[in-house]
C-alpha cells in the first residue's frame, strides 16, 4: 500500500457507495418522451435530438433508481403526474412533486419549503430544435428557464437550507456534450448548456465555503427506448459511434455513476468541475 506524504498508510476507500439518511433531490424525474413526434432525418438533426430529449429524461428517471436503491431518501420531480406515479410503484416510498420548473411562481409554491435536502440533481431540460435565424423568443425564453434559471432558483432554495442547518452538501448539474461543441439548429440549448458550464463554476466559488460542492456532468449520445426507434438505420449508427474514439455510445450507467460519484463523498474534493462522459468525442 502506498504511503502518505507524513509517512503513514495512504487509505484507499472503495467505490462502495451508501447514501443512507440523506435526503435526494432530482429534478426531471420524469420518462423519455415518445419518439413518434421527434424523429428526424437527416443525420445531426437525429445527432443533436439524441443528445438533448434522449438523454436528460431517462436519466433522470434512473438517478431516482439509484439513489433510492442506495437507501437515500428522493423527492423526485417532474411536471408529467403520470411519470411520477410509475416511478412511485417502481420505488415505493419516494416523495413526488408535479411542478413546471420553467413557471418561477409554482415552483416556488412546489419547492420552496421543500425541507432538508442534502444532494441535488439540476436534471430537467426541454430542447426546441430551431435554425439560429429562426429562433422565436418563445423558445428561447422556455430553454432558458427550464434549463439554466430553474437550476439558479432550485439550488437557491436547496442551498439556503443548507446553510441555514449548518451541513454540507452535493449538487450535480446535469449538463450536455454541446456545451462545448454544437450542432445545426441547437444555438439555444447549446447556449444553455454553456451557460451552465460557467454557471457551475460561479456556483461552486460561492457556496464552496459552506462545505456545498457543485459540479456538472456532461454526456454524449445514451441509447434509451427512444433513441433505439430513432437509430434504426445501421450505417447511421456506424458514423456516429465512429465519431467517437470508443466507437460506443455511453451506457445510462456510465451516466448515472457519474452522477453518484459526484454527489458521494468519493469526490469530496472535487469542486468546479465537469465529466465528460462523451466517448472521447472531444478529443477526436
Amino acid at each position: 500500500m502506498p504511503s502518505s506524504p507524513a509517512g503513514g498508510r495512504l487509505r484507499v476507500s472503495t467505490m462502495q457507495l451508501n447514501f443512507s439518511g440523506l435526503q435526494a433531490l432530482v429534478t426531471g424525474a420524469g420518462k423519455v418522451k415518445g419518439a413518434a413526434a421527434l424523429a428526424l432525418s437527416l443525420e445531426l438533426h437525429v445527432l443533436s435530438h439524441l443528445l438533448t430529449h434522449c438523454t436528460p429524461a431517462g436519466i433522470g428517471r434512473d438517478t431516482v433508481k439509484a439513489l433510492h436503491g442506495l437507501g437515500a431518501r428522493v423527492l423526485a420531480v417532474s411536471r408529467t403526474n403520470t411519470d411520477l406515479v410509475s416511478l412511485s410503484k417502481e420505488c415505493p416510498g419516494i416523495e413526488t412533486v408535479c411542478v413546471d420548473l420553467g413557471d418561477w411562481e409554482a415552483t416556488e409554491r412546489a419547492l420552496g419549503s421543500v425541507g432538508p435536502v442534502d444532494l441535488l440533481v439540476n436534471n430537467a431540460a426541454v430542447a426546441l430544435l430551431q435554425p439560429f435565424l429562426e429562433v422565436t423568443k418563445e423558445a428561447f425564453d422556455r430553454a432558458f428557464n427550464v434549463n439554466l434559471r430553474s437550476v439558479v432558483q432550485v439550488s437557491q432554495i436547496v442551498a439556503r437550507g443548507m446553510i441555514h442547518r449548518g451541513v454540507p452538501g452535493s449538487i450535480v448539474n446535469v449538463s450536455s456534450m454541446v456545451a462545448h461543441v454544437t450542432f445545426p439548429n441547437l444555438s439555444v440549448y447549446s447556449s444553455t448548456k454553456g451557460a451552465m458550464t460557467m454557471l457551475t463554476k460561479a456556483m461552486a466559488s460561492e457556496l464552496g465555503p459552506y462545505k456545498i460542492r457543485v459540479n456538472s456532468v456532461d454526456p454524449t449520445v445514451v441509447p434509451t427506448a427512444m433513441s433505439q426507434k430513432i437509430l434504426t438505420d445501421p450505417e447511421l449508427v456506424r458514423k456516429l459511434k465512429e465519431r467517437h474514439p470508443l466507437r460506443k455510445f455511453a451506457d445510462m450507467e456510465d451516466v448515472v455513476n457519474s452522477i453518484l460519484f459526484l454527489l458521494s463523498d468519493r469526490s469530496a474534493s472535487t469542486s468546479g468541475s465537469g465529466i465528460l462522459v462523451d466517448g472521447g468525442y472531444l478529443a477526436s
